[in-house]
């Protein structure tokens, strides 16, 4: 089969579009036919050699897929997967790397039937941004309707999940992005639009929630960590769910900027957040495969949401998988609206 490999760390030209072993499910896994692939800015990370457990080169990378299954081998704990899948049955998938492929095996409880209606675009779209989303917003973050929440870079794929996510439970969003893409914020509903090119995020809150809001959901890093937990009040929550600062838009490590950015990273003292009465709270989704029953439980809200009209992915660019690294320097240069995703003949 053919699969994008990662020849070494780097920038995007590191890919390597190449023929490679066809992957054999053991007992417990499913295979499937790949349709396309969900693109996410951990990928970039994987690619660079920054992201948590990232294999050695050469390693195939990604973390979702969207397909058809073409194997069930029977010996897992089927129990965890709910109904039991069979060959022909579209699907999404969350996968543990390996996800730039024609072919992919699964361990069954980490696979999705996929509701009437979805398309395998915006499949490929929902596991990491909107599980990553909702985990946040209302597993560990606890939101309740009037909550009012900030959602860094509300234009990208988390972000634009966690806008969709936060209006359909009632939430108050205000919403950071670049100056070309406050009229998608706009349309996407968010309450108060920020320019974070132009304004300073924690006025416009401070100006909106002078004691505070609920939730900041930030994956950018270094002083943006301390400026977001300003902007919190009485029982906010600062959700960190990236880093994205180490990142250059060349696609290579920014060795200068993760020192700086480290430093500059604040550090959260317990009889603080006791005192001011807030959490900070780490969401890493490769974390949450450890509990698949909660991650399905979480996947069965989500087609419930879309089923109803209350989400929809915006994909915003597609391409082949053989121009993997264009996929990756269009997100590095920060051009993409909603998920990126590659398709697979």
């Amino acid at each position: 089969m053919r699969a994008a490999v990662i020849r070494r760390y780097g920038p995007p030209d590191v890919f390597s579009v190449q023929d490679v072993p066809d992957p054999q499910p053991k007992p417990g896994e499913i295979l499937i036919r790949v349709k396309t692939i969900g693109v996410n800015f951990a990928d970039l990370l994987q690619r660079m050699g920054v992201y948590p457990n990232s294999p050695k080169p050469p390693f195939v990378p990604g973390l979702e897929v969207a397909g058809i299954v073409e194997k069930v081998v029977e010996g897992g704990r089927p129990s965890e997967a709910g109904d039991s899948l069979r060959p022909g049955d579209a699907v999404a998938a969350m996968t543990n790397f390996n996800a730039y492929a024609e072919w992919v095996t699964v361990p069954a409880n980490l696979v999705f039937r996929l509701p009437p209606g979805i398309g395998f675009d915006e499949a490929a779209a929902i596991p990491v941004n909107y599980l990553t989303a909702y985990h946040s917003i209302f597993t560990m973050g606890n939101m309740l309707p009037g909550d009012r929440v900030l959602i860094h870079g509300a234009a990208g794929g988390v972000g634009i999940a966690a806008v969709q996510l936060a209006k359909a439970r009632g939430l108050r969003i205000f919403g950071a992005a670049g100056p070309d893409k406050q009229e998608t914020l706009r349309k996407l509903g968010v309450d108060h639009a920020i320019d974070h090119d132009k304004e300073n995020f924690v006025d416009v809150v401070r100006k909106f929630a002078p004691d505070g809001i609920e939730m900041v959901m930030d994956p950018i890093g270094g002083r943006s960590f301390s400026r977001s937990y300003e902007c919190l009040g009485s029982t906010g929550r600062l959700v960190i769910y990236g880093f994205s600062t180490v990142v250059t838009k060349d696609g290579k490590r920014h060795l200068f900027g993760s020192a700086k950015a480290l430093l500059e990273t604040p550090r959260f003292h317990p009889l603080r957040l006791f005192a001011k009465n807030v959490s900070v709270i780490g969401v890493n989704l490769s974390g949450l495969q450890a509990r698949p029953a909660l991650m399905r439980s979480q996947m069965a809200d989500l087609f419930q949401l879309y089923a109803a009209g209350k989400i929809k992915p915006m994909v915003g660019k597609k391409f082949p998988m053989v121009d993997v690294a264009a996929a990756h320097q269009f997100i590095h240069d920060r051009k993409n609206i909603g998920k990126v995703v590659m398709w697979v003949k």
